[in-house]
Parts: C-alpha cells; sequence; structure tokens
C-alpha cells in the first residue's frame, strides 16, 4: 500500500506532545533547546545565542527531512555526544507528521 502523505496538523500534536516542553517555534526564541523556526534547511548548531554542545556544532549539517527523520528516530545515534536528553520518536508516521509540522515554521 501507498505511504501516506505526512500531516502538518497531525505534526503539531506530535511537537505539543514531546517536543514543546524544551523548544520554541517563535525564531530566536530559547529555551532548554533552541528555536525549532526554520529548523528545515538551518545548519545545525547554529542559531545565534544558543549554547550548542561541541558534538552538534561539529556536526553542522543542513537539516534536510531524511536527517531530521534519522535524528529524531535517535538522537544520541543521529549525533552522538549532543545534549539533548530524548530517546527518539520511534513512531515513523509520527516522525513524518513531525517533520512536516516543523518544515511549516519560518
Amino acid at each position: 500500500s501507498p505511504a501516506r502523505a505526512a500531516d502538518p496538523a497531525k505534526g503539531k500534536a506530535v511537537f505539543q506532545a514531546q517536543c514543546a516542553m524544551c523548544h520554541q517555534v517563535k525564531p530566536k526564541a530559547l529555551g532548554i533547546g533552541p528555536s525549532l523556526a526554520g529548523v528545515v534547511g538551518r545548519k545545525a548548531g547554529t542559531l545565534p545565542g544558543f549554547a550548542y554542545s561541541p558534538a552538534m556544532k561539529t556536526f553542522a549539517k543542513p537539516w534536510t527531512p531524511a536527517l531530521l527523520g534519522t535524528y529524531i528516530a535517535a538522537p544520541m545515534k543521529g549525533v552522538p555526544g549532543n545534549r539533548m536528553p530524548y530517546a527518539g520518536l520511534a513512531d515513523a508516521a509520527k516522525r513524518a507528521d513531525l517533520i512536516a509540522y516543523l518544515a511549516t515554521l519560518k
């Protein structure tokens, strides 16, 4: 069967449940984690004003949807040594929805 299309509205709900306690969606807003506004396409570890781990600064790859998917599934494997205390989101459909939502944030 064909894969279902990712749903940004469902992704917003995933964000609220899984990410909002640490991440903001307003540009330049810092919390425990960096703002995720504009994260799709942004180079990892580069949001001004956020104290990234050395691992994230060194990683420095642009966040593509595919790379975000790998990272969100298992952050410690995606970028070993990063400081995000999150075990990961195993559900591929929820990850796709979340990334679709993140892509709407400018």
